[in-house]
């Protein structure tokens, strides 16, 4: 069989970069689950006509379809979910009996679009999502809430400074109603392009798509140009004189959001603030939108969004407003790792290698690396009797740390040895421990100019 080529866009970590994904999943897991969110797991399939609901999906959906299929097959019209937010609008419906609102969750799983693979967008990629659920209404603090809980959760991963940027659709609908815009919807989705195009475009959409007039359609610029991380932000928005019930609600409610999580960004290494250009395109959101950027990635464009959504789910009787964020994992990690700014501390949970003097004391070297693993030590048996120094390189190849050498005779101790400094010492099973640092695996961080750590890659 030859060797065979990678699937662009779909990718596979080796071990240590593995490791740092792991990790980076379970700080998250921790954050998300001190704040009361519950984990789930949605299918990975959806019927097409729901995927192709909520606003305008402009990814390419991967259909589903067994290849002996034919037109009435129970498997035609479905895709694979493109996001979480979809599959989860469908799982409150389809669970609301079973559910008690407001319903928390988060979720951590792949999705998959079909797009040309470039840095940041892949095919298949993992997003973290949050969300908070209610039933008819959901007061407006879980704003606040959801803010906060992803400012703590990617506050505690070691990764380059990230910058929250919010906005409220309430706040833009209000202020081009209160200018007198004619199509407001083409309006937020003109303006949602000024990352991809310069003003004086945006200025041409406005007129052509929304029907606004020259006038109308800078003023709509002038408020895109806004941006403040306090209650100056209020001021500057009322300075510009449009008035509006709505803009009103809406410019309350970002300051709300700003000064309900200035508490979390003062030390710098997550900042937030309030940028008027934040539009979000999709017509489902109705209130707060944020957008996450990372220091130094600003080529990825956002690494992460969300916002207030007041009826995605809705069965006909009852309305489910929500409010939630998604963290793109695969967007943040695979341009630090293939960087080498990440890296795992090793390829393998192994702290320990138990060393083999011969096939037949294999036994006795087991019950040595089960009695470290009772214990909560990582540890494997070396995979064959070789010289002690082939099995301290082969330690060394796998990136573990310490080789314990089993006592030759009645009257010896074990010893472990340290492989990095070569410090060899007597040890016992029962109470012998690795350094914290050593006992699993870490994220190890480096600044972009150091040299990689590793050369494990990523397609």
């Amino acid at each position: 069989m030859s060797r065979p080529t990678p699937l662009s866009g779909f990718p596979e970590l080796l071990p240590a970069d593995r490791a740092v994904e792991r990790e980076v999943i379970a700080t998250l897991s921790r954050t998300f689950e001190l704040h009361g969110f519950a984990n789930i797991e949605t299918r990975v399939v959806e019927p097409l006509d729901r995927l192709a609901k909520g606003g305008e999906i402009d990814k390419e959906i991967y259909v589903l379809r067994r290849l002996q299929a034919d037109e009435t097959a129970d498997d035609t019209g479905l895709g694979m979910h493109f996001d979480l937010t979809v599959p989860f609008a469908r799982y409150v419906l389809e669970n609301a009996g079973h559910l008690e609102f407001p319903f928390r969750r988060y979720q951590i799983q792949p999705a998959w679009r079909g797009e040309r693979p470039q840095e940041g967008r892949y095919r298949q990629f993992t997003q973290a999502d949050i969300d908070v659920v209610g039933k008819d209404e959901l007061p407006f603090h879980h704003d606040v809430e959801v803010m906060r809980v992803m400012i703590q959760a990617v506050g505690g991963l070691p990764l380059p400074p990230l910058s929250f940027q919010i906005n409220n659709r309430k706040l833009i609908q209000g202020f081009y109603r209160g200018l007198g815009i004619p199509d407001v919807t083409a309006a937020i989705r003109a303006i949602d392009r000024l990352d991809k195009m310069p003003p004086e475009a945006v200025i041409e959409l406005l007129e052509e798509q929304a029907g606004a007039t020259r006038e109308q359609a800078e003023r709509c610029l002038e408020l895109a140009t806004i941006r403040a991380s306090d209650h100056s932000l209020v001021q500057r928005v009322q300075a510009l004189g449009v008035d509006d019930d709505l803009l009103s609600r809406g410019l309350a409610e970002v300051a709300t959001v700003l000064e309900g999580c200035a508490d979390l960004v003062s030390e710098g290494h997550v900042t937030l603030e309030a940028n008027l250009r934040i539009a979000r395109g999709l017509d489902y959101y109705t209130g707060t939108v944020v957008e996450i950027f990372m220091e130094g990635y600003e080529r990825l464009k956002s690494v992460g969004g969300g916002g207030r959504y007041d009826a995605l789910a809705d069965d006909g009787r009852t309305t489910y407003p929500g409010v939630g964020i998604s963290f793109g994992l695969s967007r943040t990690l695979l341009p630090l790792l293939t960087e080498g700014v990440l890296a795992g501390s090793r390829p393998v949970p192994s702290a320990v290698l138990v060393a083999l003097a011969n096939e037949e004391s294999r036994p006795a070297s087991d019950r040595i690396a089960d009695a470290l693993r009772r214990r909560g030590i990582a540890c494997e048996v070396a995979a064959a009797p070789q010289k002690y120094g082939r099995q301290i390189r082969y330690a060394e190849r796998r990136g573990i740390p310490f080789v314990w050498f089993p006592a030759t005779g009645p009257d010896r101790s074990d010893q472990v040895k340290d492989i990095r400094s070569g410090d060899q010492v007597d040890a016992d099973t029962a109470s012998w421990t690795p350094p914290e640092a050593d006992l699993r695996q870490t994220i190890v961080t480096r600044s972009r100019t150091d040299p990689p750590v590793s050369e494990e890659k990523t397609e």
